[in-house]
C-alpha cells in the first residue's frame, strides 16, 4: 500500500452513537475542549467467564458532557448487556479521565500498564500538581520551561495557573487495576489480542493487535495525520522520549500492511507501514532543522517557532516547548549537540 487509505471514507460516528468497524468492534467519539477536539473510543463485544457484555477501551475526560454521552450509550447502544471490562491505553486525561467513574459504575478494576497506572495515581494526587506549579524545593513545569528560555512572566504565570490541569480532568484513579504487559495475549470476545508497549508519548502505552483479523487499536502511538506529542517534563528533564518513540513505532512493522488501524484521533485507516515511515521522515526533518538552527546557541523556546509555524495558544505552547526540548535532548544524547547552562540559568544547545 503506497499511502493512507480510509476504508470508511468520511463517515464519522455521531456523539453517543456507534459505528461497527469490524465484527463486534464499535467506534465512538467524544468531544474534547482543546484544539484537538475529539477522541476515538472503542467498544468491543466480550465474554468473560461466561458473562456476556462489553469491553470499553479508553474513557474520555472527566466532564459532564462526556458522562452524559456515556449514559446515552449505556441506555441505547449496549443491547441490554453490561460493561464487563474497562481498559485504558495510557494515562493521559482524554484516555483515563472517566475511568474512575466507569469502573465504579460497573464495579470493575481498570486494565492498564503498571507504569501508567502509577503515574496517573501520582498526578491525580496532591504531589502531581507540583509538576505544573512552581514550588519551593522542587522544579515545576514553569521552572522547567524557564530554564529552557521561556522568559515572559505572563506566560509563566499561565503555566503555574494550570497546576490543577490533570486533577480537573482526572480527579481520581481506580484503586485497583489489572496489569497489561508487553507481549501478553488477552482474549476479548472471540479474538486474541497481543499487547504492544510503546514509549515516549506516555510512560508505558499499550496498543492491542489482533493479527488474525488484521486489527490494531493503536491509541496515540500511530495517528493518521498528526504526530503524537513527544515531550520532556520537569520531573525527568534529561529524558530522551523521541528516541523511545521512534524505536517503539518500529514494533508495529511486523504487522500486515493491510491492518485496519483504529487510532485515538482521526479516522480508521490502512497504510500502517507508510504512516510509520512518514513519522520517521517527519522527525528526521525536524531534527535537521533543529541542528541547523543550533549553529548558534539556541534555547528550546527559540526552537519552537522553527518546529511549529502556526500561532500557538498557551495550552499548545506548553506541548510545543516540551516537544522542542525532546528534539534537542535527542541530539544532545546522540552527541550531535552540546548543552550548556548560562550564568543566567538558561540552558542553550549548540553544535
Amino acid at each position: 500500500m503506497e499511502k493512507i487509505h480510509y476504508p470508511l471514507g468520511d463517515k464519522l460516528p455521531e456523539i453517543s452513537k456507534l459505528i461497527e468497524v469490524a465484527q463486534g468492534v464499535f467506534w465512538l467519539r467524544m468531544s474534547l475542549p482543546f484544539a484537538l477536539d475529539h477522541i476515538n473510543l472503542w467498544l468491543l463485544r466480550d465474554c468473560i467467564e461466561g458473562k456476556e457484555g462489553w469491553t470499553i477501551i479508553d474513557c474520555g475526560i472527566n466532564n459532564p458532557e462526556t458522562k452524559l454521552a456515556w449514559e446515552s450509550i449505556f441506555q441505547n447502544e449496549l443491547m441490554g448487556l453490561p460493561v464487563i471490562r474497562v481498559l485504558a491505553t495510557h494515562m493521559h486525561p482524554d484516555h483515563i479521565g472517566l475511568a474512575h467513574w466507569l469502573c465504579e459504575k460497573w464495579q470493575l478494576p481498570l486494565w492498564i500498564s503498571m507504569t501508567d497506572y502509577l503515574m496517573a495515581r501520582w498526578l491525580s494526587g496532591p504531589e502531581g500538581g507540583t509538576q505544573v506549579a512552581s514550588v519551593a524545593g522542587g522544579v515545576g513545569m514553569a521552572d522547567h520551561y524557564q530554564r529552557h528560555g521561556l522568559a515572559n512572566e505572563e506566560d509563566l504565570e499561565k503555566i503555574r495557573s494550570r497546576h490543577d490541569y490533570y486533577t480537573r480532568l482526572v480527579p481520581n484513579v481506580p484503586s485497583q487495576y489489572r496489569r497489561l504487559m508487553d507481549g501478553d495475549m488477552i482474549e476479548i470476545g472471540n479474538r486474541q489480542w497481543k499487547l504492544i508497549s510503546g514509549y515516549g508519548h506516555s510512560p508505558e502505552h499499550i496498543a492491542l493487535s489482533c493479527v488474525d483479523d488484521s486489527l490494531l487499536i493503536s491509541g496515540d502511538m500511530v495517528l493518521p495525520k498528526i504526530s503524537t506529542n513527544i515531550s520532556v517534563y520537569g520531573a525527568e528533564p534529561d529524558a530522551d522520549p523521541l528516541k523511545l518513540f521512534l524505536n517503539s513505532i518500529n514494533k508495529f512493522l511486523p504487522l500486515d500492511e493491510q491492518t485496519l488501524v483504529l487510532p485515538s484521533h482521526g479516522k480508521p485507516f490502512q497504510g500502517l507501514h507508510y504512516r510509520i515511515n512518514e513519522l520517521h521522515l517527519h522527525h528526521q526533518a525536524r531534527l535537521a532543522e533543529t541542528m541547523e538552527a543550533c549553529r548558534e546557541p539556541q534555547t528550546a523556546f527559540q526552537i519552537v517557532p522553527i518546529l511549529f509555524l502556526r500561532k500557538l495558544d498557551n495550552h499548545q505552547l506548553s506541548f510545543a516547548l516540551g516537544e522542542a526540548i525532546a528534539h534537542l535532548n535527542f541530539l544532545w544524547h546522540s552527541g550531535k549537540l552540546k548543552r550548556q547552562m548560562g550564568s543566567d540559568g538558561i540552558l542553550r544547545f549548540s553544535q
